[in-house]
């Protein structure tokens, strides 16, 4: 039998993640989703984005979600904040915790922030410092560990380079983002044991996009491996822009299901979690990704 962790720590990015790939909703829609998340038992919330807007409008109005939520003791707060303009920004607005992000593959890094991984990491230095200063954490996302949507395959070694630059810099955590869903558990067992070879596995967390339908299957790898901290998005909310049509982030009713089912304990309220994840998605007039959240909605219907 396989040694799981006895707890699991959900990271909920449908907020931030999630909702900068759908169409936009409204900022007391957003303070609703979090407030609801937070009252499921979710302890870390990744709030919004302060980013540009010219270059993602839905998460425009991140000041005003953050300082309309309700902050309850002992759930953190994180945002996005790729520059020294954004870390000053979240830090204005008391947020708990500030992300950075880059990606193990140069062409996405080009494409995406255009500048290399190296130049994007240096970036984030003064980020750091900030964080540091005022006794933020800071939290580094590796996009694209299993493929890029331009170079195709990434291997394992640039991945752990990549991580071990982000830890370098100070980031307490790493998470491994699938960004376009296309890893298999083979693939993320490979890449698992080399970084486990250098890094603790609580210092590890992971992203799974679900595009090809192998989120859940990628993160019963992982928790085999004893990776204990798993991102993912109430109602399955997100895209991935570069498959037209695929779904998003793993859904965080179908990862609480599966914990259940191996008896690990969440501490969050699965009711309560799918019924967060139908009101954002009728403010968004869509139907939940999530297969858990659909089977919970048909039995409270029938």
């Amino acid at each position: 039998m396989a040694n799981y962790p006895k707890q699991v720590k959900i990271v909920e990015v449908g907020a931030r993640d999630g909702l900068q790939n759908e169409s936009a909703v409204s900022t007391a829609d957003k303070v609703t989703l979090i407030d609801a998340l937070a009252n499921a038992g979710l302890k870390h919330i990744e709030a919004g984005a302060f980013v540009s807007p010219k270059w993602v409008p839905q998460m425009a109005d991140s000041a005003e979600v953050i300082q309309g939520i309700t902050r309850h003791p002992g759930i953190e707060i994180s945002a996005l904040t790729p520059n020294l303009k954004g870390a000053e920004l979240a830090l204005e607005n008391q947020v708990d915790e500030f992300a950075i992000f880059t990606a193990a593959s140069e062409a996405f890094t080009q494409k995406n922030i255009n500048c290399s991984i190296e130049q994007s990491i240096e970036r984030f230095r003064p980020v750091v410092e900030l964080a540091q200063k005022n006794n933020i954490k800071v939290r580094g996302y590796v996009s694209c560990i299993a493929g890029c949507p331009y170079q195709g395959k990434v291997e394992p070694e640039q991945v752990l380079s990549v991580c071990k630059q982000l830890l370098a810099l100070g980031c307490y955590e790493i998470s491994l983002g699938d960004t376009i869903g296309v890893g298999t558990a083979n693939q993320i067992e490979n890449l698992l044991t080399l970084l486990l070879e250098h890094i603790p596995a609580q210092r590890l967390a992971v992203h799974f996009h679900d595009t090809y339908g192998q989120a859940l299957a990628n993160i019963h790898k992982a928790l085999e491996m004893g990776i204990s901290t798993i991102d993912s998005a109430v109602a399955g909310l997100g895209g991935c822009p570069y498959a037209k049509g695929a779904s998003g982030n793993v859904a965080t009713e179908d990862v609480i299901y599966l914990l259940q089912g191996l008896g690990i304990s969440t501490e969050i309220d699965l009711e309560r979690l799918a019924k967060a994840g139908w009101q954002i998605c009728d403010a968004l007039n869509k139907a939940p990704v999530s297969k858990v959240s659909l089977a919970l909605k048909n039995t409270c219907q029938s």
